[in-house]
């Protein structure tokens, strides 16, 4: 990979956004780098936990390249076009279906897509510079993209999702923090360590467990009602103790 570097540390995988020139804005290559990554964390059951970040961009993510792919997008015959769109929509849920949560450290602007990853990651730092603005609408589309209309509500409450979404308008570190949506604000340089020190304390826990947690928290989201949330848990509880019990000696 070019445009996204990857490391591991023990069970722990750190995923750097890696276009600092273009404010990791993604292009056609990044997307596909991108797929091209979650499909193989689907199977990984080496890595525990991932820790995404900007690297040394001045922002987290200024979202679509609009120099490159727009362009391109528009050469398109309709049906490819859409084709791309779903590409790049499908990167959002692919990040809820690999096992391992995804600790999202955000600096500076995270823009359209940019806020998307942020919102389909599982956990958020915020460093007190980080400011969040759906994007889209300010481009002439629609403010409801790239799963943003499914996330944003869920996370914020629907109330200030439809302002968001519908005015572009910037959300800053505190307001992120007072509405729920970043799990912890620290200064940028405590950013890693502090993402590093929740990921530890994850992979220490039993596997199965912590992604049985991850499925079941997505899942509940859009079940029916409590019994069928109930009826989740109760399952992975069992599983996971009889899986436990056999496995012990």
């Amino acid at each position: 990979m070019e445009l996204l570097r990857y490391r591991t540390e023990g069970r722990i995988g750190h995923l750097t956004l890696n276009r600092p020139d273009q404010y990791n804005a993604f292009d056609l290559n990044m997307v596909e780098e991108f797929e091209d990554f979650l499909q193989k964390r689907r199977h990984d059951d080496e890595t525990g936990v991932i820790i995404l970040d900007g690297g040394d961009a001045k922002g987290f993510c200024a979202g679509l390249d609009t120099r490159t792919y727009a362009p391109e997008i528009f050469k398109m015959a309709p049906v490819k076009a859409y084709d791309a769109q779903a590409r790049m929509s499908r990167l959002f849920l692919a990040m809820r279906r690999i096992p391992q949560p995804v600790i999202c450290c955000v600096h500076g602007a995270a823009a359209g897509i940019g806020f998307s990853l942020a919102m389909a990651s599982d956990i958020r730092i915020l460093a007190e510079d980080a400011r969040f603005s759906a994007a889209y609408i300010n481009i002439g589309l629609g403010g409801a993209d790239m799963a943003s209309s499914y996330f944003l509500p869920r996370l914020i409450g629907s109330g200030r999702a439809y302002e968001y979404l519908l005015t572009g308008n910037w959300m800053d570190a505190p307001t992120a923090m007072e509405l729920g949506f970043g799990s912890r604000m620290v200064t940028k340089d405590q950013l890693i360590p502090t993402a590093q020190e929740l990921a530890q304390t994850m992979v220490e826990k039993n596997p199965l467990g912590i992604r049985m947690t991850k499925e079941a928290i997505n899942a509940n989201l859009d079940c029916g009602g409590l019994e069928a949330a109930l009826q989740m848990e109760d399952r992975n509880q069992m599983m996971i103790a009889f899986t436990h019990r056999i496995t012990t000696p």
